[in-house]
C-alpha cells in the first residue's frame, strides 16, 4: 500500500525545483509546463502526457489514466471563462494525479470541489484544493505580498494578479494566514452560497453550515440587495449582526467584492481573537467595550 502524501509537502517539494531552475520572481506558475514536465522527470512510467480544454458535463476538471496506467489525461473545462481559474483547475487535478493517482484512476470535480472545496467532505478534494494553492501561492512569497499591509480586495486582487488566480483563490489563502478570526462567503441572491471560516474562526463557532441548509443573509449586509453596489465597500459594525452569540462587545469588519467572472459577491468578514467582559463589580466603572473602542479609534461604522 503507498504512503499517503501530504498535499503541502508534495507541493513544496515542486516549488523548490521552480526555485532552483526559475528562481524566485518566476509567478504566475507554468502550471501545465510543469505538470508535463514533473511528471515525466519524476514519474516516466506513468506521467501526465496531454493537459486540454474539453466540453465537460457537469464537472470543471478530471484526471484519468488509460487503460494500462501509463499515461495520465489533465482535462479542464473549455467554458470556464477565467484564466486564473482554469489554472487552478489544472494545478487541482495535478494535485490528484501526485497524492492520489494509486487509489483510482479516474477523478472528476465538480464546480463545488475546486477552489472552495465545499461540494463534499472527502478529504482528497480538501488535499488537492490544498496543494493547487502551496503550488501557485507559495506562502513565503505570499506573506511578502501582504505583511504589514491592512487587507483590502484591492490587495489580494495584487495577489491575484500576481500568481494568476482568482480573487476567490487569493482571498481564500490569504485568510489561512490572517491574524485575527476571517470567514469568506460567497452569496446571490441574498442567500450564501458557500462559507469558509479560517482555523480561529472556526473554532470559536464563527461559521456558516451552507452544505446543511440555506442561510440568507443578515439584512444589514453590504452585500444585501437592498444595500450593495458594484464597487468595493466596507463597513465596521457589530458581531452579533452575523454571529449571535458573539459578545455585543465584539466589533466586526466587513467588507464586499462583485466576482463579475463568477456572478457572485464576496463578503470579507474580519473580528479580532474571541474575547469576552470581565465581571463588573458595583462599586467600579463599567470597562469600555471593544467596540466601542473601535470607535472611538476613528474606525466607524460607516461605509467606504
Amino acid at each position: 500500500m503507498s504512503e499517503l502524501k501530504k498535499p503541502m509537502a508534495e507541493a513544496n517539494r515542486v516549488s523548490s525545483m521552480l526555485n532552483l531552475v526559475l528562481g524566485t520572481d518566476r509567478f504566475p506558475v507554468k502550471v501545465n509546463e510543469v505538470a508535463l514536465e514533473y511528471s515525466r522527470q519524476c514519474f516516466a512510467d506513468s506521467p501526465v502526457d496531454k493537459i486540454q480544454g474539453e466540453d465537460l458535463d457537469g464537472f470543471e476538471g478530471m484526471l484519468a489514466a488509460n487503460k494500462a496506467r501509463s499515461k495520465w489525461l489533465i482535462v479542464y473545462n473549455s467554458s470556464i471563462s477565467s484564466a486564473g481559474r482554469k489554472r487552478f483547475t489544472v494545478a487541482h487535478e495535478f494535485g490528484h494525479y501526485l497524492l492520489h493517482r494509486h487509489q483510482q484512476d479516474r477523478f472528476e470535480c465538480g464546480d463545488d470541489d475546486i477552489e472552495t472545496g465545499d461540494g463534499n467532505e472527502r478529504d482528497i478534494e480538501i488535499d488537492a484544493d490544498l496543494f493547487a494553492s502551496t503550488l501557485l501561492m507559495p506562502l513565503d512569497d505570499f506573506r511578502r505580498q501582504v505583511n504589514g499591509q491592512p487587507v483590502s480586495f484591492d490587495l489580494l486582487g495584487h495577489c491575484a494578479d500576481r500568481y494568476g488566480v482568482s480573487l476567490t483563490a487569493a482571498a481564500l489563502r490569504w485568510t489561512e494566514i490572517a491574524d485575527k478570526r476571517a470567514i469568506l462567503v460567497a452569496s446571490r441572491d441574498d442567500h450564501m452560497l458557500w462559507a469558509k471560516s479560517n482555523h480561529a474562526a472556526f473554532k470559536s463557532g464563527a461559521y456558516f453550515a451552507t452544505r446543511k441548509r440555506t442561510i440568507e443573509m443578515p439584512r444589514g449586509a453590504l452585500a444585501y440587495s437592498d444595500n450593495c453596489s458594484a464597487a468595493s465597500e466596507s463597513q465596521t459594525t457589530r458581531a452579533q449582526a452575523w454571529f449571535p452569540r458573539e459578545p455585543l462587545s465584539m466589533p466586526l469588519t466587513e467588507m464586499t467584492k462583485v466576482a463579475a467572472q463568477y456572478d457572485y459577491t464576496l463578503t470579507l468578514l474580519l473580528m479580532p481573537d474571541a474575547e469576552w467582559r470581565q465581571p463588573q463589580h458595583d462599586e467600579e466603572e463599567p470597562e469600555e467595550d471593544t467596540f466601542d473602542r473601535f470607535i472611538r479609534n476613528g474606525q466607524h461604522p460607516v461605509r467606504k
